[in-house]
């Protein structure tokens, strides 16, 4: 078992002090949206702060075999989910091909997170152009567009849907990812 590694000095079971915490400025959201918008801030933030310090054997290494569950395959699964939603689905645009599938492997974005740096920067780079054109999207809304329709496929879903989902997402995924990162190095989540 690796040594247990925390950043924290006043509570040494948590990942940093809450002073230090980046999430905990964003606690006070007004409306709707603004609640919506800072779940996902905070669960985006926790993905980068879970990764935080790991090369790129670390990123890919595998969970359970035969998982093929990975710290980076999670960054490539949500730049993926964060396309798939805000792009295709919100947007509407249809013709912006979906991240990390082949018509041969639906699971590319965890079977091909292997542990090469350039994967893991490619990684990051498209999850965060994701998340930056999300965010410019989101820019353009008010409480009153939560309510709105959108195509899924064949099937409503709206605006509001969609944001729920996404927070739920994340909020599974950063489970996973809390027990991936504790067997790196010990580090455990908050």
């Amino acid at each position: 078992m690796p040594e247990r590694w925390t950043k924290a000095t006043v509570y040494p079971d948590m990942w940093v002090d809450p002073a230090e915490d980046p999430r905990e400025a964003l606690r006070t959201p007004a409306g709707e949206l603004a609640t919506h918008r800072t779940y996902l801030r905070q669960y985006r933030m926790t993905l980068v702060m879970k990764c935080d310090g790991l090369d790129a054997d670390q990123m890919a290494r595998r969970s359970v075999p035969p998982s093929t569950l990975s710290l980076l395959g999670l960054v490539r699964h949500l730049a993926y989910v964060e396309r798939t939603w805000f792009r295709r689905v919100l947007q509407g645009q249809v013709d912006v091909p979906a991240l990390y599938v082949t018509p041969d492997n639906r699971d590319q974005d965890f079977d091909g997170a292997v542990p090469d740096p350039g994967v893991v920067a490619e990684a990051w780079a498209t999850w965060q152009a994701e998340v930056d054109d999300a965010d410019t999207w989101l820019d353009t809304l008010t409480d009153a567009d939560m309510g709105r329709t959108v195509d899924n496929r064949g099937e409503p879903v709206t605006v509001r849907d969609v944001l729920e989902h996404l927070v739920e997402e994340y909020a599974r995924h950063l489970g996973h990812a809390d027990l991936l990162r504790e067997c790196i190095d010990g580090r455990v989540g908050q």
